[in-house]
């Protein structure tokens, strides 16, 4: 007698909490009031003729995964280990092999290696696929369940079992788990260039890129000819370290805007005045693994002509995701905006496209491998303006100026094609020759708009 007097209560608060002041919103609470009745009657057949004793609080929290991951791919429910987890990926380390992974149909599939980490040391790739750890079958699991599987103590080994597409047969690749200290910001000098890679936007980022720069200068006792800023295989992170990272490179203008459900919610981000590189030449690195956080900055430095973007066309994920507290332990990460870039594209699906697009030639698989990108994930949020799919592709046709193989590039020790042709651009245009190529590519996109709208 008790679970039907449950089930009615439960009924009446739902509807209580729906407004009913008009006819038309009283259409809609007795659709969403026969929708709540089924489930309630779905809820209480699966706790009392289920096969086995099932916990509430699981079936409860089920329910809600499955309402959010009808949405869209990004959206989401946390619970207290999630949040852990959320807190390890900002602001801790753990022990780990370094990788960024999804769920995607039952699989484990890789966004992006984590840069000199044991994954990224054993050549694991963005777009491969975890189908066992130390010979035990994870396909099916939960992604928590192989998260856990693949941290463990530092310096024990692990054996993964990977299948990349563009190869014949699934192999192995043993490694020894290692501290993840998550630095999301490291430097370096080369040919009196400065390189600064970016491998998450976490807590700082942005202050990190200053200091960054600031050890460069140091570093060579002047200014150097130019920066590099690789953000090759960053998964994201912040949306306000995005915007930081951004303005370090920026002194006037938008840098991203947000723009949510209603056409008056609209949000805008914009630099600050001063250039802390000193309008020094700029030169982006972005790949298929960059996504979100990444292709903000990307986008934004493009756009102002600030920066000349190299490499491979981005993820494509254009939307942001606000972390909604429901109690001390658990939160909502719900899908609530999409953003623009100052240009006012965006760039969901579709990515960034780079002004000038170079292969990773030292990457032997980079013929045979294929990019996953946002545009591939299940229930992805659709661009707004709709793209041919012979423009999201045509970064994966060969291009005739790049013939080398990657043992021909290894004898002449070249390991990063990508960094190299990046490094040598800078040497070989300077300062000027940089800005002349940049208007160039802003030039080649306008003519390009400008066919797209007479078709």
């Amino acid at each position: 007698m008790k679970k039907p007097v449950l089930q009615a209560a439960a009924l009446v608060l739902t509807v209580a909490l729906l407004p009913a002041t008009t006819s038309a919103i009283s259409a809609v609470d007795a659709n969403t009031y026969r929708e709540m009745e089924q489930f309630m009657s779905v809820f209480d057949r699966v706790r009392n003729d289920y096969v086995d004793q099932v916990d509430d609080a699981d079936l409860i929290k089920g329910a809600i995964e499955g309402m959010l991951g009808s949405l869209d791919p990004h959206s989401s429910f946390l619970d207290a280990r999630d949040f852990d987890n959320l807190r390890t990926q900002t602001d801790g380390n753990y022990g780990g092999l370094g990788l960024s992974v999804t769920l995607e149909d039952g699989a484990v599939k890789v966004i992006a290696p984590f840069k000199d980490t044991p994954a990224d040391n054993a050549g694991v790739k963005a777009g491969d696929y975890i189908t066992h750890i130390d010979g035990d079958l994870i396909y099916g699991g939960t992604l928590d369940e192989a998260v856990e599987n693949m941290r463990g103590k530092p310096g024990t080994p692990i054996e993964i079992t990977i299948v990349r597409p563009g190869r014949d047969k699934p192999f192995d690749v043993t490694m020894n788990r290692a501290i993840i200290d998550l630095k999301p910001v490291n430097w370096e000098v080369k040919d009196d260039i400065g390189v600064i890679s970016i491998s998450s936007f976490s807590n700082e980022t942005g202050a990190d890129v200053t200091a960054a720069i600031v050890g460069i200068d140091k570093s060579l006792g002047k200014k150097p000819l130019g920066y590099v800023l690789d953000m090759r295989s960053n998964p994201g992170g912040l949306l306000d370290e995005a915007v930081s990272v951004s303005d370090v490179f920026l002194s006037r203008g938008e840098i991203v805007s947000q723009r949510g459900r209603e056409k008056s919610d609209i949000e805008r981000y914009f630099a600050k005045s001063g250039d802390a590189a000193a309008g020094l030449p700029v030169i982006v690195l972005i790949d298929a693994g960059s996504a979100s956080a990444s292709e903000i900055v990307a986008g934004a430095l493009q756009d102002h002509h600030r920066a000349l973007v190299m490499g491979e066309r981005s993820f494509g994920k254009g939307s942001v995701q606000t972390l909604l507290p429901l109690s001390n332990t658990s939160a909502l990460r719900l899908t609530t905006a999409r953003y623009y870039t100052p240009s006012g594209k965006s760039v969901q699906e579709g990515g960034i496209e780079p002004d000038i697009i170079v292969p990773q030639l030292s990457d032997p698989d980079y013929k045979t491998r294929p990019r996953f990108r946002e545009a591939d994930l299940r229930r992805h949020l659709v661009n707004e303006v709709k793209l041919e799919d012979a423009v999201l592709e045509e970064d994966t046709k060969d291009d005739p100026r790049f013939k080398q193989t990657a043992e021909e590039l290894k004898e002449q020790g070249v390991e990063d094609f990508q960094l190299h042709y990046a490094l040598e651009t800078i040497n070989r245009l300077g300062p000027e020759g940089l800005k002349t190529a940049m208007n160039r590519a802003a030039e080649k996109v306008a003519s390009r708009k400008i066919a797209s709208a007479k078709n």
